[in-house]
C-alpha cells in the first residue's frame, strides 16, 4: 500500500519530484558507528587503564601486531600508542632491575 500523500503522488507523476532514499531506512556507514569502550576504542581504553594495570599495554600490543586495526582503522593510533607504552615500560623495568641487582 502506498502511504504517500496525494500531493506527493501528483508531483511524482508530473516529474517534479524524485525520491532519493527512504528517510526511515537509514543505512550507517562503517565509520558512523561509535567505537567500543566508551567511544574511545580498545586501544585508547587499554592505554588509559594500562597506567593502573600495565599488562593491558602488552595485550593491546598483541592486538596491534595481530592487525586488529584492519577491522576498524580508527583503532590503529590507540593500539600503536600501547605498543610504544609497552616498549617504554619494558625498558624502564629492565633498567630498574639492572640497577637493583648490580
Amino acid at each position: 500500500m502506498d502511504e504517500r500523500s496525494p500531493t506527493e503522488i501528483k508531483e511524482l507523476q508530473n516529474g517534479n519530484y524524485t525520491l532519493l532514499k527512504d528517510v526511515e531506512d537509514i543505512q550507517l556507514g562503517k565509520f558512523d558507528k561509535p567505537l567500543p569502550c566508551c567511544g574511545c576504542g580498545i586501544g585508547w581504553f587499554c592505554l588509559l587503564l594500562g597506567f593502573v594495570f600495565p599488562p593491558l599495554w602488552f595485550f593491546a600490543t598483541i592486538l596491534y601486531f595481530g592487525s586488529y586495526y584492519h577491522k576498524d582503522p580508527r583503532e590503529r593510533a590507540g593500539l600503536a600508542a600501547n605498543a610504544i607504552a609497552a616498549l617504554l615500560f619494558t625498558v624502564a623495568v629492565v633498567i630498574a632491575v639492572t640497577v637493583i641487582l648490580l
